[in-house]
């Protein structure tokens, strides 16, 4: 755990609706809004049920953490729930890949918001994406107050967004005449098309888009009344976050014919051009930008964090846990800007060999962790009832998924580029294990 009396002391500047949000803003991003495409055409409108799963298997880990937090209160960043459980080791290890995870996400976000205003703008997309993340490492220099209240907006924006997207779709599909009503789920092909092997296989991708949900843990540790924060907010976001997913998926692949769902554009634009919204293409790369900004600016947050953390237990240099006036980190969240910095260069140096392995490395980095706080849990004994068992079935669900990525011959790539990362954190590991 961290020693807080040696340990300089992160500002308590966030209210609940900012932790709220900021957990939201994390989870609900591009990839809801035209990740989903891909998923829909290789599944078809079975992909509902590939959601639910992933949705399941992701609830059972936040109810883990739920119980971890109340089983280890002040622990920081959720990853010290494995120090916690299984050792330095498994803090040390669950720690770095958390922190790669989000620091590589810094890039991609970055590339992608640039990707959208380069349609408007006529500059390098290298150069849009440094503009955005020295904008959003601003915002998170500032004061953790300041990122909270743009993650508070961005979240808001998006989280309304959906509701209203649900709420015309669903008006349309029960209530207009136009409407063909549920017959898309089945008149091609049936409900799994694609046979209900694509529906298993299918978790397997749609899981990392519900990735995100315990940065309730990392921006707890900053807010005003954390108290139990962390144990009431866990499970029930996930429920939030799953509701917004699965109905707007539904209502998708009830209104467009899921063979007319094209792998990279958004299906959400597609529905409402069914329905007859105007002016769809602008409002979706509207959203779509605002969900990029929020996913910037929530990792470089998370990332800093993750990196205060494992510098103040000893795993990372002294030098990042050093916090300004303000009760900022203000070198960590320097360093992962610089190594978000550094991803948006190598998709323009070299993206098909530097820039896609440090892609796809993060690709099953987050299971990863997820099993380690979940092996903690369970060799700590925390979790009674229907945790009891679940602790388990969500270990087994994530090997399941493993597994499925290394079969997948798209997937593949990610699998083993992941599992040598986590080979060189572990061999990382135990030198600074030999050293100390």
């Amino acid at each position: 755990m961290t020693d807080t009396t040696m340990t300089p002391t992160l500002a308590r500047t966030l209210k609940r609706r900012h932790v709220t949000m900021i957990t939201l803003g994390g989870v609900i991003g591009a990839g809801l809004f035209v990740g989903s495409s891909a998923a829909i055409a290789s599944i078809g409108p079975a992909v509902v049920i590939s959601y639910a799963l992933a949705g399941a298997i992701v609830l059972i880990v936040m109810r883990v953490i739920a119980a971890l937090a109340v089983a280890v209160p002040h622990a920081g960043t959720f990853t010290e729930y494995a120090r916690a459980g299984l050792g330095r080791w498994a803090g040390f290890t669950a720690g770095w890949l958390y922190w790669y995870f989000w620091a590589v996400v810094i890039g991609i976000e970055a590339i992608a918001g640039a990707g959208i205003v380069a349609l408007w703008v006529d500059l390098p997309v290298w150069l849009i994406g440094t503009v955005l993340t020295l904008l959003m490492a601003g915002s998170n220099l500032l004061s953790a107050r300041s990122f909270g209240e743009f993650e508070f907006w961005f979240s808001t924006i998006k989280v309304v967004a959906i509701a209203l997207f649900i709420i015309v779709c669903s008006v349309f599909l029960f209530g207009s005449p136009a409407s063909t009503g549920v017959a898309n789920l089945t008149n091609d092909g049936g409900l799994a098309p694609m046979g209900w092997g694509a529906v298993i296989a299918g978790v397997t991708t749609v899981i990392f888009a519900l990735v995100g949900a315990e940065i309730v843990t990392v921006a707890a540790a900053e807010a005003e009344d954390s108290g139990d924060m962390v144990a009431k907010m866990a499970s029930t976001l996930i429920l939030r976050i799953s509701v917004f997913y699965i109905g707007a998926i539904s209502l998708i692949v009830c209104i467009v014919p899921w063979r007319s769902v094209v792998a990279g554009q958004s299906p959400f634009a597609a529905a409402l051009d069914v329905i007859g919204v105007p002016g769809t293409a602008l409002m979706m790369n509207l959203l779509v930008l605002v969900a990029v900004l929020s996913c910037l600016n929530s990792s470089i947050y998370v990332a800093s964090r993750a990196l205060f953390t494992l510098a103040a237990n000893g795993d990372a240099p002294r030098w990042s846990v050093a916090v300004d006036s303000r009760g900022v980190p203000a070198r960590s969240i320097s360093a992962c800007t610089l190594v978000g910095l550094a991803c948006v260069f190598a998709s323009v140096l070299s993206p098909s060999l530097v820039f896609a392995f440090l892609v796809n490395a993060s690709g099953a980095t987050m299971v990863f962790v997820y099993s380690l706080v979940v092996a903690a849990a369970i060799r700590m004994g925390v979790g009674g009832g229907f945790l009891r068992w679940g602790r388990f079935v969500a270990v087994a669900a994530m090997l399941g998924v493993l597994a499925a990525m290394a079969l997948t011959p798209d997937l593949a790539p990610q699998f083993w580029a992941s599992m040598g990362f986590l080979g060189l954190v572990l061999i990382a590991a135990a030198a600074t294990r030999k050293r100390r």
